[in-house]
Order: structure tokens, then sequence, then C-alpha cells
């Protein structure tokens, strides 16, 4: 009896935790848009949103009964299938990626030997619904803005690719919980045993590539409203649109949880013990460990998108291809030679 009710409560467990961590990722994008719609006002000495509620607190709630009951237009000449299918095909991937980062300890959704990889190829389905919703629009700007999507992501995956691989070489692991804890060390100097430390490069080539998969500013070329009208989202309205937008949000907590994850240490601080049998109070702390990381992260998203302008979208692929894939490849190489060869990026410090 008891064996037969383990695998069941097991179950439960593991899908109350996904439920939990789902509803938090999707409770997080209206409070991110709030946050930088202030912030955006704050830069720009406006005011921003402040009539829906207190403060404006409401404004996000606000339009989403906005867009709900706007009126769903579909044009002429689309091809219905996949014009339907392109903004789940966005949203979907960002949210099922976020399943294998650990937000805490033993807490995650899903955990794979494999995170990483799993990671990624999720990730990478995002282009096929950019592609699509342009392709699919019968109308020329939004195909415009599906091409430009997939040569820019296509074009920076492979740059953030090989900065993850340096970090899988250097951790001699691909499960994201173990990379955690490869960065953990005690004592002053145990800041620096973050992979923000010892790879640098690796770690700027990850978070440029991240605004570009993002279709973040400074990297927003295939929405680039000056050009192409709205680029690939421009026949969208109502819920269809909401889904293009929530699915940019979501991909941008879940590179920023990666980044946290891969470079910053995750869940774990240098001065803080990891202990071998977690309690609740752990748990809790660790999971606020890792929010604070996180918000930094996307505060610091919301900081360049209103402080930097475009690039050229002739820039943004030369930036990509001829700079960031040899770095890559550079510093894939000294990653290489330092492991084989027993070096350290950093001096060894004295204490």
């Amino acid at each position: 009896m008891s064996d037969a009710g383990t695998p069941l409560l097991d179950f439960f467990f593991a899908a109350l935790r996904a439920i939990v961590i789902f509803a938090a990722v999707l409770q997080v994008v209206p409070a991110l848009v709030y946050f930088e719609r202030r912030l955006a006002a704050w830069i720009q000495d406006r005011i921003g949103p402040n009539q829906v509620g207190p403060v404006g607190l409401l404004q996000p709630l606000a339009d989403v009964i906005k867009l709900a009951f706007k009126e769903d237009l579909t044009p002429e000449g689309v091809d219905k299938w996949i014009y339907r299918l392109g903004p789940a095909l966005v949203y979907a991937p960002a949210i099922l990626a976020f399943t294998v980062i650990p937000v805490g300890m033993d807490l995650q959704v899903a955990s794979f030997d494999v995170g990483v990889i799993f990671l990624l190829t999720i990730g990478g389905f995002s282009v096929y619904g950019l592609a699509f919703g342009g392709w699919a629009s019968n109308n020329k700007y939004s195909l415009l803005g599906g091409l430009r999507a997939s040569a820019q992501l296509i074009s920076y995956e492979v740059a953030l690719g090989l900065s993850v691989i340096a970090i899988l070489m250097t951790a001699e692991t691909v499960d994201l919980n173990s990379i955690i804890r490869q960065q953990w060390a005690a004592g002053t100097a145990g800041l620096l045993e973050w992979n923000l430390f010892q790879q640098p490069l690796a770690a700027f080539i990850f978070l440029v590539a991240a605004f570009a998969e993002t279709n973040r500013l400074p990297f927003d070329l295939p929405e680039c409203e000056a050009e192409l009208v709205g680029g690939f989202h421009t026949e969208y309205t109502g819920l269809k649109f909401a889904m293009f937008f929530m699915g940019e949000y979501v991909a941008m907590i879940t590179m920023s949880a990666l980044m946290v994850t891969m470079f910053l240490g995750g869940w774990s601080l240098p001065w803080v013990e990891i202990p071998t049998s977690p309690s609740i109070v752990d748990v809790a702390l660790s999971v606020g460990i890792f929010m604070s990381k996180l918000v930094l992260l996307l505060f610091f998203y919301i900081w360049v998108r209103w402080t930097l302008p475009r690039f050229r979208y002739d820039q943004l692929m030369n930036i990509g291809w001829k700079v960031f894939i040899p770095l890559s490849l550079l510093n894939l190489g000294l990653t290489a030679l330092s492991g084989v060869l027993g070096w350290n990026w950093l001096i060894p410090l004295p204490w």
C-alpha cells in the first residue's frame, strides 16, 4: 500500500510545485509591465500609470480586460491555422523553458540531468512563432518582421550557445543545480567563484545575446515601428496580440533566471552555508535570494530599454556574426586550454 501511494504522492507534489511556480511566473508578468511603465516614466520625467487603482496598480488588469473584449479581427487571405499557432509558439516555449530553472533549493518543476540542453532546445522554438506569425499575416511588413526575427534569433543563439558551453566546460556538468553549487564558496572571496568572474567574457556575450533573443531594445528590429509598423504582430489584435506581448516578458524572466543560475550563483550566497537537508526556512531563504537577483536583472533589462537607441539592422547582424561568434569561439578555446593546463581565470587571493 505504501509503495503504491508513494509514486502518487510524488506526482501530487510535483504537480503542485508546477502550478505554484507557473502561477508565480504569470503573476510576475503584469507586475513587470507595471514596473516597466513606472520606471520608463521616471527616466523620461513623466508620471506614468496613476489613475486605475491606488497609484495605478490596477492598470495591468485594465489592459487585460481591454484586450479580452477587443474585437478579434482576422485579415483576409491569411493562413488561419498558422496565423493562430504563431502566438502560442512564442508564449508556450518561453514558459516551458522555465520548468528546469531551480528557483530555490530542491525547488524546480522538473529536474533533468540535461536541464541546460532542454532549456535551450525548447527556447529555440519561439523563432517559429515569430516566423509563422509574420508569414501567415499576409502583410509585407509582418513578413519582413518575421524574417528579421528568424535571422536575429539564429544569429545570436549561436553566440549564446557557445557562451553556455564555456560554462558547462568550467562546471563539468549540464545539471543546473550542480552548476549553482559549483559557484558556491565560503569566505569573503567566495563571491569571485561566481561564473560572472570566472567567465566574464561568456557572461557579457550571454547578456547581450539574451537581449537579442528576447527582441528587447536595442535589438527590437523585428517589431521596429519606425520601419515595419509593428513587425510580425502588426495584424494581431486582442488576446492573440496579448500572447505575443506576454511571451516577450516571460522570455525576459526565463533568460534573466538562466543568467542568475549560470553566472550569479543562482539561489546560493557565498557566505551562507548550503545545508545537506534543507528545511522550509532554508528553501524560503534560497527563493528570496534567487528572486532578489532576478529582480535586479529585470531592472537592468528595463533600464537599458529606456536608455539606449536601437541599432541599425546591418549593425545588429554584423555584431552577431563578426564580433560575438568569434569572441565566443575564442573564449571557448581559452576555456579548453585553461582546463587542460590547470589554469584559472583569477589569480588565487591570499585569503
